[in-house]
């Protein structure tokens, strides 16, 4: 056996503990606070804007109508999905699988490539966290200042801006519980429901839970949940290797570290360009610092280039000392984009996606079901024909009420009782009891198989099998 180990390196970092007035140096401890730094740059606009526009999309989205109703609505209690102008029934529901499938080749194409990108960009947990930032920043000062505050003794005009920020963070949370739940509740009804206190108690206690989850995790527990919660941090390494793209920090570019004049060569000082001013690990939302190497800590936000980016700019030196790039690149090795990871998932994404859009082109706009009654086989009318009795479940998909012709085929001259043409409302399910008739002489099998079809004003025409049983 092979007696080589692998060297350890003790990378977690000092921080100041409000409670203790001393430094901890256990950052996955909750009561070791994490002040986060205000950072400008490239990255911090692009994740900032990119924010918004998700922001919008998800806010907006349940306020769209199409037609009389909402055009995106998962009404589960309906058993019903309403997407603009079609309505997906639980039959349906291989789609919404596909769809999961696609999210996750997705998630695991753009890891592979892009490392956790997801983390820093997209993920609500970070958006949440940074807009509750942004409030805190704005009220009560920046990292620096709220560090101080929270050593001191309270004064009104601090508890007044703490109130302020806590007042802020309840709104948000409040509205992104009504919004989340909107998705699933007509969003319209919801509002004016939840705030005149007659709001039913599922929908009341899921916005209120919802609230609290996005109060709680971006407010107060935000890293941890990221650190201690999140199970993506545990098994991307399955998909990471050393051409995926990371923060990551030039060792051979910035060592040794030192603080220096502006007006000194380093190379004179024997020094790298990293002047250790620490901005990199203040910015940073999960505490760590990039300058140990790759950590599942980090989330790919781009905080650190930004802020190391503005230092290297002050002291006329290059950007890029930490900078989005590869393992391999770090080892001065070429970086192979195109690998056959990355195109295995690529090309199984593909997949899911073309199936997918194939499903929803085919997904017909009306469905049939045929229930015969069990109690009864057959019977025999007042007018000698031997009866069988069926329940139909017309499914009218679409946004529109429609009208349907009906029909039967399998056994000549049969006798139908009921009407043959039906309207049915948009998304509604119409249940439809009839008899079949038919003379003994017509029936050469003592079951018979039959389909029963509809036909809508466009002449798309639905079939469902059934039987028609001969002996009583």
């Amino acid at each position: 056996m092979s007696q080589e180990k692998i060297d350890i390196k003790d990378v977690t970092p000092k921080q100041f503990n409000p409670k203790t007035h001393k430094s901890s140096s256990d950052r996955f401890n909750p009561s070791s606070g994490i002040y986060v730094r205000q950072s400008k740059g490239t990255f911090q606009k692009l994740r900032r804007y990119g924010a918004w526009f998700l922001l919008a999309l998800f806010i907006l989205t349940p306020w769209i109508s199409f037609g009389d109703r909402q055009a995106i609505l998962l009404d589960i209690g309906n058993q019903q999905f309403s997407f603009f102008g079609t309505t997906l029934f639980p039959q349906d529901l291989t789609l919404l699988a596909l769809l999961f499938v696609i999210a996750a080749f997705g998630l695991f194409f753009i890891t592979t490539f892009l490392g956790r990108v997801w983390c820093g960009y997209l993920c609500p947990q970070t958006v949440w966290t940074f807009m509750y930032i942004w409030f805190e920043e704005k009220l009560e000062g920046s990292a620096n200042k709220r560090r101080k505050q929270d050593q001191m003794k309270k004064t009104p005009n601090l508890l007044l801006r703490k109130t302020l920020k806590h007042l802020a963070w309840i709104t948000i949370a409040i509205a992104t519980g009504i919004t989340f739940v909107g998705y699933f509740v007509p969003v319209k009804e919801l509002v004016v429901d939840f705030f005149t206190f007659n709001s039913d108690f599922l929908p009341a206690f899921w916005v209120l839970f919802f609230a609290g989850c996005t109060y709680g995790n971006a407010g107060w527990m935000r890293s941890i949940v990221c650190l201690h919660m999140c199970p993506y941090a545990r098994f991307q390494s399955a998909m990471f290797d050393k051409d995926t793209y990371i923060v990551g920090y030039d060792p051979k570019r910035g060592e040794a570290r030192g603080p220096r004049s502006r007006k000194k060569d380093p190379k004179e000082l024997g020094l790298g360009d990293c002047i250790d001013c620490n901005l990199c690990v203040q910015v940073c939302p999960t505490g760590i610092d990039i300058r140990d190497g790759l950590q599942y800590e980090c989330i790919n936000c781009g905080a650190c280039i930004d802020a190391c980016n503005e230092t290297m700019d002050k002291m006329k030196y290059d950007k890029n000392l930490i900078s989005y790039t590869t393992e391999h690149k770090l080892a001065g090795h070429k970086t192979h984009v195109l690998r056959p990871k990355l195109i295995g998932y690529g090309v199984v994404m593909l997949l899911m996606i073309g199936l997918f859009i194939t499903q929803i082109a085919t997904v017909e706009p009306m469905g049939l079901d045929v229930l015969r009654d069990r109690n009864q086989l057959a019977r025999i009318s007042s007018s000698g024909l031997i009866e069988n009795t069926y329940t139909l479940k017309i499914i009218n998909k679409t946004q529109q009420t429609q009208e349907y012709d009906l029909n039967v085929t399998g056994i000549d001259n049969l006798t139908w009782y009921g009407s043959q043409r039906v309207n049915v409302k948009a998304g509604e399910v119409l249940s439809l009891p009839i008899s079949l008739g038919a003379s003994e002489a017509e029936l050469n099998k003592t079951i018979t198989t039959i389909e029963f079809e509809i036909t809508n004003s466009d002449g798309q025409v639905i079939k469902a099998e059934s039987r028609f049983f001969k002996k009583l």
